[in-house]
């Protein structure tokens, strides 16, 4: 376990980190020890410095909800970050140069709640009935600390992802609000393209076999800490397609069919160093 000395240490350059726009080291590597609870633990001494300084939070997201990032990471649970209120950007927005380090592009489903969740016990149609409307959602990810130690070659590990807030950066929603039980978001899926070009497809189904059920396992997360999901959230439900990097002068374009289409531009400007690396 972290000391709450390490935890507040790590909250702090991970800040510093984000507002020079300049990566840290694996935390995990810095503490071979790192448990998932500690690096929870440094998330939320995170959230609390950017709550002290005047954000809000609007929601959270959730990530790692395919088999195949499960499979990577060597875990069989999704995880989760917290929204604030200058993540969201309007859909169409221009996202400006230097804003992120190394910003990559996920497609997937946001559900805007009506009503409170709060655990244990929440269940899939507990998460259809407290939510207000779903609607199409691009992810903006972004890495604090480096995905790939440049000495030893180790890669982040989840405690390194959850630590930095689930690689939490910003959210554009877009398209066509729907109601839970209007949509089957199984066989909801979209096109991502860059700079018109296919990247990506996928569908709702590879979140969890269906996008309520990471809400549901959220909720009940929440609730061991006396946390709630509350009316008038944000949740990003978990992206069913592989993220893409956001170059400079990029345009994303995530198509939903029927459901419309959300987008959004990266300004021209100076790219890091590193953006790129695995």
């Amino acid at each position: 376990m972290l000391s709450p000395a390490e935890i507040s240490q790590a909250a702090e350059s991970l800040h510093r980190a984000e507002s020079e726009r300049c990566q840290i080291g694996l935390l995990s590597l810095k503490h071979p020890g790192m448990t998932v609870d500690d690096a929870y633990a440094v998330q939320s001494a995170w959230v609390r410095r950017k709550r002290d300084l005047g954000r809000r939070i609007i929601g959270f997201k959730i990530g790692l909800t395919s088999k195949a990032m499960q499979q990577a990471l060597e875990i069989d649970t999704p995880d989760s970050g917290v929204l604030f209120d200058d993540m969201l950007f309007e859909d169409g927005a221009t996202i400006p140069a230097g804003k992120f380090i190394q910003p990559r592009v996920e497609a997937e489903i946001a559900f805007v709640m009506k009503a409170p969740l709060k655990g244990p016990r929440v269940t899939v149609l507990n998460v259809l009935n407290a939510t207000d409307f779903v609607i199409p959602a691009i992810e903006i990810l972004d890495t604090r600390i480096v995905r790939r130690d440049p000495e030893t070659h180790e890669t982040r590990r989840i405690a390194d992802t959850i630590a930095d807030n689930a690689a939490n950066a910003g959210l554009i929603l877009g398209g066509r609000p729907m109601r839970a039980d209007a949509v089957d978001m199984r066989w909801m899926g979209a096109i991502l393209s860059r700079n018109a070009e296919v990247e990506e497809t996928g569908l709702g189904a590879g979140v969890l076999n269906h996008p309520a059920r990471g809400i549901a396992w959220l909720a009940n997360r929440l609730a061991q800490y006396g946390d709630a999901i509350e009316p008038g959230q944000i949740v990003l439900s978990g992206s069913f397609v592989r993220a893409v990097e956001a170059r400079c002068g990029d345009t994303f374009v995530a198509d939903f069919g029927i459901h419309g289409t959300v987008s959004c531009h990266f300004g021209q400007g100076t790219a890091s160093p590193d953006a790129g690396n695995p």
